[in-house]
């Protein structure tokens, strides 16, 4: 069985192809359970951010796996294979197992260290889990990787570092977010626009100037509840929309859902910040062109990333992350070798058994002492022959050979595979 992962991300595709590949939660779903149908693959979960769309699966066949898991995203964003190729990684075994963990722990972020990602991959794991398309090895890897992504923050000062995308965009957009007097306008409910809502809040900005906007009403109005800011129907955000200051959009909308025309007529000639953290773009680009307006989207936040200062904090993380990937590769190495080496033991205790029925069967009057020293032979014999296959099987299990070993030693010895399946189901229900 192999890990593979198959993606893009703002390190690999611009924003108008990621713009493409992009998935709502409902398209995530199908697509996970479309890539668990195609042959080769057993588990699969879907990673869809601001940034990145990752398909990971555990495959029976690399090289089948990769072709229909590439083929199925390839079609999703409506790519033909030259551009597609252009823009994709695929990463496998214990470089996937490296790529995911980075993730999780930030290192891979358009803003270096954030820890948003953290939440992502654990609802990419949660709705996995919900769908049933995800087995124990992705679930043990998902796992490993959350906890990382927590020890990173934990024992590290990457915190410092790694403010979260809504912060850089307010960043980003000057010194009108922090008036005394800013309106803010949220459009959109989901996860981004709750962390833009409890951001805007930790910044002392105070909830009676903050609105939201949703085309769910109900949806708008849970973060009236949280937060005490105010919501406002889809229907009339175009008032709103006039009033504020700033706008933060993470609509998750299929299309533009501001375009040039509607800002002009928000701004009438003022000025005006707006914030775009959707993928697809919320905002249409050509609001550039308007007077007083500045627009901070993910394009200008991955230049400003691009210009990050590493740290010794960032190093740190990406220490931490080397040894997790070194630990989990032995656990995962040490718990396919396990079966065979016992699946050996057990044949040799069978054989050490079956001679002594022999050789009692045929020489019975031996005395209960000589039953006795016959048997101890047998086992000194049977012990003295399987030690250092067993031995050396142990020594490799930190390393990738001990697969391959493990193996040849249940090939070697002819051990029934059933036996070794047998060993590996009961580790798995204790």
């Amino acid at each position: 069985m192999s890990m593979l992962v198959v993606g893009m991300s703002h390190k690999s595709a611009p924003i108008e192809i990621l713009e493409r590949a992009s998935l709502d939660v409902d398209a995530s779903v199908k697509l996970s359970h479309l890539v668990q149908e195609t042959p080769f693959v057993n588990e699969s979960v879907v990673i869809s951010t601001c940034n990145r769309v990752e398909i990971y699966v555990e495959a029976e066949r690399f090289h089948g796996a990769v072709e229909e898991v590439s083929r199925l995203l390839a079609e999703h964003a409506g790519l033909d294979r030259e551009d597609f190729v252009r823009h994709v990684y695929v990463h496998f075994d214990e470089a996937a197992v490296a790529h995911l963990f980075g993730v999780a722990a930030g290192m891979d972020s358009m803003i270096l260290g954030e820890s948003q990602i953290l939440g992502q991959v654990r609802d990419a794991l949660h709705s996995a889990q919900a769908e049933s398309t995800v087995g124990s090895a992705l679930n043990a890897l998902f796992q490993q990787a959350l906890r990382i992504g927590k020890r990173g923050h934990a024992e590290t000062g990457i915190d410092r570092l790694a403010p979260s995308i809504v912060t850089a965009g307010l960043d980003a957009a000057g010194p009108v977010v922090d008036g005394a007097d800013t309106r803010f306008l949220v459009a959109g409910a989901g996860t981004m626009a709750s962390l833009a809502v409890r951001t805007l809040i930790d910044r002392g900005v105070e909830p009676h100037r903050i609105m939201v906007a949703n085309r769910t009403y109900q949806r708008a109005y849970a973060l009236v509840a949280t937060f005490g800011v105010s919501a406002v129907r889809w229907q009339a955000m175009d008032i709103e929309l006039a009033a504020a200051d700033v706008l933060i959009s993470c609509t998750g909308a299929s299309g533009v859902v501001f375009d040039r025309d509607r800002i002009q007529r928000a701004t009438n000639g003022r000025s005006m910040a707006l914030i775009d953290l959707a993928l697809p773009r919320d905002i249409d680009p050509a609001v550039r062109d308007l007077d007083g307006v500045e627009l901070v989207d993910l394009i200008v936040l991955s230049q400003l990333s691009a210009n990050a200062e590493l740290a010794a904090d960032v190093q740190q993380v990406r220490s931490i992350v080397q040894d997790e990937v070194r630990t989990f590769l032995a656990a995962k190495a040490a718990s396919h070798i396990t079966p065979t080496v016992i699946a050996l033991r057990t044949m040799a205790t069978d054989v050490v058994a079956a001679e002594q029925a022999r050789i009692e069967s045929r020489l019975p009057n031996l005395t209960d002492d000589e039953r006795a020293d016959v048997r101890k032979a047998l086992h000194r014999v049977a012990e003295k022959l399987i030690h250092a296959p067993t031995v050396r099987v142990q020594q490799l299990v930190d390393g990738p050979a001990g697969l391959t070993y493990a193996d040849a030693l249940a090939d070697l010895f002819a051990l029934d595979q059933s036996a070794v399946d047998a060993v590996t189901r009961v580790g798995e229900t204790s």
